[in-house]
């Protein structure tokens, strides 16, 4: 059976509404791209869908010998490193999107944090599709392991169709800001008879977005490199983010940087203002240099000991955590 060239779903002619559709004439192209890749790919048309992470989990360790799990730099949190955890083969973990960082940031030090922080005890390795920095590790791995063929795993929007497509040269698979882009098992031949199997994405238990908020999504995820953000905040003063996310600063002074998209919308409000003040709150003493997680969006860095009141809709969006910031 055929599969699309965009996502690696099998292609079927025969139901429109479900995945995998194309319509029968088109079947027997060359590059055949099912409809909602096709849809995706022209008029950025947004349609998300969601496998079980379990599934995926379990085909990758009955049938794999060898796995690379891509991680966002920005989106490092339990339940992305736990799902890590569930791999059972031999594994690498893989830090993307290191050009959103200051230079710096020494690797090892990430690393040593990751070891102590989430008690991770595989190979880490780090690199930039978007800069085309250390792509190519992937493939020597794979050399020193002595495996052939190897499954490429990662959260949604982690940059795994951006790597393949840095590694061959080409755009072979859709990439885009919809979660779960690739929604089957796509074999990707590299040099010297190596393959990788790009894998569906994994999605948040409890995602922080929904299937009709596509301008929200297109702004968690954007194409640009992001500039981190600096905000000082009195007494009182607080920060929207969106429409999901409230923090007002209960002590005197505190500083904030936000590794987020530099597209969302992040205004300052005051007392006066009482918007998502009804919602889900918790009162934190937050030290410096800790990080406030939101699963999906990034980090945001803590600057000065400060006492925050965080204002969230769903609390397991959140997680507070020591920074590899720390001094």
């Amino acid at each position: 059976m055929n599969k699309c060239s965009g996502c690696g779903v099998d292609l079927q002619s025969s139901f429109k509404d479900k995945i995998g559709y194309i319509p029968k004439e088109k079947m027997d192209d060359e590059k055949v791209f099912c409809e909602r890749c096709f849809r995706l790919l022209h008029y950025n048309d947004l349609k998300m869908v969601s496998l079980p992470i379990e599934d995926v989990v379990s085909t990758v360790n009955k049938e794999g010998e060898y796995a690379f799990f891509l991680v966002d730099l920005l989106n490092i949190n339990s339940e992305v490193l736990n799902t890590f955890k569930k791999i059972e083969i031999p594994k690498t973990l893989v830090v993307s999107k290191m050009d959103t960082i200051p230079k710096y940031m020494k690797r090892e030090k990430i690393k040593l944090w990751l070891e102590e922080e989430y008690k991770i005890d595989s190979t880490i390795l780090f690199l930039s599709a978007t800069k085309n920095v250390n792509v190519h590790a992937l493939r020597k791995r794979m050399e020193e392991e002595g495996v052939r063929f190897a499954y490429l795993l990662g959260f949604t929007n982690a940059g795994k169709s951006t790597l393949v497509n840095r590694l061959k040269e080409e755009d072979i698979l859709t990439t885009s800001c919809v979660p779960n882009t690739t929604i089957g098992y796509i074999k990707i031949p590299l040099e010297d008879g190596y393959t990788l199997i790009d894998s569906p994405g994994f999605q948040y238990q409890n995602p922080i977005y929904n299937q009709k908020e596509a301008s929200f999504i297109k702004k968690m995820n954007p194409k640009s490199s992001l500039k981190p953000i600096t905000y000082q905040l009195k007494k009182g003063t607080s920060l929207m983010i969106e429409d999901v996310l409230r923090i007002e600063n209960l002590s005197e002074k505190c500083n904030l940087t936000f590794y987020m998209s530099n597209l969302l919308e992040i205004k300052k409000v005051y007392e006066k203002n009482t918007i998502l003040k009804e919602i889900t709150n918790v009162t934190k003493e937050i030290k410096r240099d800790e990080d406030i997680v939101i699963k999906g969006l990034g980090f945001i860095n803590v600057k000065s000991n400060c006492l925050l009141k965080i204002y969230v809709k769903n609390m397991e969006w959140l997680e507070i955590r020591r920074s590899f910031f720390e001094r």
